[in-house]
Order: C-alpha cells, then sequence, then structure tokens
C-alpha cells in the first residue's frame, strides 16, 4: 500500500469526527450535571453557568489538538484535550468568579480524564480486537 492510499484509508470520517465531538460534549456536560447533582444543587436551572467553562475549554482542546485529525486518539488528541479541558475551565471559572477549591480541581481532572481519554482508550481497544 503506498503511503498516500495508507493515509487516505486512515483519515477519519465525516461522521467520525462528529460523534468524537458530540461524545465529548455530552460528557462534559454529563460531568456538570453529575456535580450539580451531588451537591443538591437544581441541575437544570445552573447546567450551563457550570458546563460552559469546561465547554470552552473542551474547545480550546480540539483547536489546540487538531483533533478532528485524529479525533479518537488517546494520547494525541485525548490527553491533550483534557488538559485544555480541565486548565481553560478552571481558568474560566475562577475569573468568572465561580469555585475552584483544590479538591474540586482535583475531582475534576480525574473525572475528565476518565471521561475524555477513557473512551479513546476503549474505541482503541475495541479498533485492536476488530483487526485481529
Amino acid at each position: 500500500m503506498t503511503g498516500q492510499a495508507e493515509a487516505t484509508r486512515q483519515r477519519p470520517t465525516a461522521a467520525a469526527i462528529v460523534l468524537a465531538l458530540v461524545l465529548d460534549v455530552v460528557l462534559v456536560i454529563a460531568f456538570a450535571a453529575t456535580g450539580r447533582a451531588s451537591h443538591d444543587s437544581d441541575v437544570w436551572s445552573g447546567l450551563w453557568q457550570t458546563a460552559w467553562p469546561f465547554l470552552a475549554g473542551l474547545a480550546a482542546g480540539w483547536l489546540v489538538t487538531l483533533a478532528w485529525r485524529a479525533p479518537a486518539a488517546p494520547v494525541r488528541t485525548g490527553l491533550g484535550v483534557w488538559a485544555a479541558t480541565v486548565i481553560g475551565g478552571m481558568l474560566l471559572r475562577a475569573v468568572s468568579g465561580q469555585g475552584t477549591a483544590l479538591p474540586f480541581i482535583i475531582v475534576a481532572s480525574v473525572t475528565l480524564l476518565i471521561a475524555l481519554v477513557g473512551w479513546r482508550l476503549l474505541s482503541a481497544l475495541v479498533r485492536r480486537m476488530r483487526r485481529r
């Protein structure tokens, strides 16, 4: 197989890119909703306030990592998207007057790592198993 043919074969489809982006957005919103619910907060009334900083960080992560080139790559894309989501989200929370206590930073970092990198690791495992 030529280098160009191999590169074409490995290029993600538009559907794969959209699916990865939607999955990331849903997982970030689920993280925010779960956090609100675990603190006896009204999930729906404040969901946007809690989620928007992390969604903005997620968008920055997609741009910085060029995630559309390899949306399901755990290391190349997943770790960068995760780091940008957490760092950007925390910075935006701080400048908007929302809390950034150390325990929250730790919980958010671990939870978003499991979510944003985890689905990519599972996807890579499934792809590997299908090739065998």
